[in-house]
């Protein structure tokens, strides 16, 4: 991946991993998935991952650990995965279909368009104009505009 000058990621095992309870570890699952998730926290371009570990009463390499190995990723992987999901919804519905790009990534909270283009590209393989331009292509109806409903009054 060369374009936006993306590095593959190198895998080191940290020693504290294996130190934690399985069950602590289930606990701090939920709890991560509860904050970012469900609380959309990930929308917080300010809230990092010793916020995190603030209001759970825990540390970042806790945090970190159970990112890696519930999650399979870090933990501003797992932010900006939520942040990317929540753009391509929000690029091809029609009530942000006049925003611009740059408004969207403020929005999900990416402090600036560079780190929102490098986190999409990285998820999707596609900047979000080209995504969004293949979604136009594949559905055309999205630029038409709705109808309108129920009865129409007559002008005499």
């Amino acid at each position: 991946m060369t374009k936006y000058n993306i590095k593959e990621k190198s895998e080191k095992k940290a020693n504290y991993r294996s130190f934690m309870n399985p069950n602590v570890k289930d606990e701090l699952q939920e709890k991560i998935r509860v904050k970012i998730i469900i609380e959309e926290k990930y929308k917080d371009k300010d809230y990092s991952a010793k916020k995190l570990a603030e209001d759970l009463g825990t540390n970042v390499r806790y945090i970190s650990a159970v990112c890696a190995e519930r999650f399979y990723m870090s933990y501003c992987e797992l932010v900006n995965y939520y942040r990317v999901n929540e753009a391509m919804t929000m690029l091809i519905d029609r009530r942000y279909t006049k925003m611009r790009v740059e408004d969207i990534s403020e929005m999900i909270g990416f402090s600036n368009r560079q780190s929102f283009y490098v986190a999409f590209y990285r998820l999707r393989g596609m900047t979000p104009r080209q995504y969004k331009m293949q979604y136009i292509r594949n559905h055309p109806e999205l630029l038409r505009e709705p109808a309108v409903k129920g009865r129409q009054r007559k002008t005499a």
